[in-house]
């Protein structure tokens, strides 16, 4: 790849299609039992290389110090872990809300993970790079592998599945939710009875529910009300502690018509599910 060669590449949000919580572990995370799944909308980061090894985000998230930016802490351990002399200029384009459950944040960090080690000629393999993700957040290597997944531990432990690919409505009522807060607090469901892969798939979709959504609910009203809202349209649910909400629809124009009526001031897009990431297509056509 030349040197001055630019990728631009998506980080596409996740739906947590169900999320059950079965216990508390030693170390104070939850344990979980999770299906995720893509969608076919998300952030955009754009890579240039740099030869001087500086590495430089452009990005306006207001309140995230630079320091915390899961993007730059992604490029600075992927560039000490390979020891790479290279370095990069970053644009980040964000389109998923901060806090809102989708995973925003995570995709990035692997988008930035799999795009500089495409830039910068590293050819690390994809199990490095998710080790390398999962020192960043639970969520990030299920972006790094690039395909739906139940997710069982913190998320970590990931099986590629086949699920539905239907259209979703996606609701964010314009707040954000605390994950640590949620998870925290104390009326919140912490044994529910784990069951096996085979008999999550089975259930289908009619059957799955989030276990954070009772108490997200109760501490976040105007979640509740999104909920209540989209639940008398189509089948509905949180997706991780939220704040956004999904509703699955059988065709486009069913989605279409469905967001032209959200209500302000709540924000919305429609996306398709998809079970391989964008990202990895993405990647892939370049690679062609």
């Amino acid at each position: 790849m030349p040197e001055a060669e630019v990728l631009t590449l998506p980080a596409p949000a996740k739906l947590n299609r169900m999320l059950h919580i079965i216990g508390r572990r030693d170390d104070g995370y939850h344990a979980l039992q999770t299906l995720f799944q893509f969608l076919g909308h998300g952030d955009t980061l754009t890579f240039a290389h740099r030869t001087d090894g500086k590495i430089r985000l452009d990005a306006d998230l207001a309140g995230v110090p630079t320091d915390d930016n899961l993007v730059l802490r992604a490029a600075h351990r992927l560039k000490a872990v390979s020891g790479t002399r290279n370095g990069a200029h970053i644009t980040l384009d964000k389109h998923l809300p901060m806090g809102g459950g989708l995973g925003g944040g995570s995709s990035d960090a692997a988008t930035t993970l799999l795009g500089l080690n495409r830039l910068w000629n590293l050819d690390l393999p994809l199990e490095r790079l998710a080790a390398l993700g999962l020192e960043l957040g639970a969520d990030v290597p299920v972006f790094v592998r690039g395909h739906a997944a139940w997710g069982e531990g913190i998320g970590e432990h990931l099986t590629p599945v086949e699920l539905d690919m239907p259209w979703f409505v996606v609701i964010h009522p314009g707040i954000g939710v605390s994950t640590p807060g949620i998870f925290k607090a104390p009326e919140l469901t912490r044994d529910t009875p784990p069951i096996t892969m085979a008999r999550a798939l089975q259930g289908g979709a009619s059957s799955w529910r989030n276990d954070c959504e009772p108490t997200v609910r109760t501490l976040y009203p105007e979640v509740a009300r999104a909920l209540d809202w989209l639940g008398e349209r189509a089948p509905s649910m949180l997706t991780g502690t939220g704040a956004c909400i999904f509703a699955r629809l059988e065709r486009e124009e069913d989605a279409e018509a469905l967001l032209a009526e959200i209500p302000k001031p709540w924000h919305a897009f429609k996306a398709p599910g998809r079970n391989r990431s964008p990202l990895h297509d993405a990647l892939d056509r370049r690679a062609s």
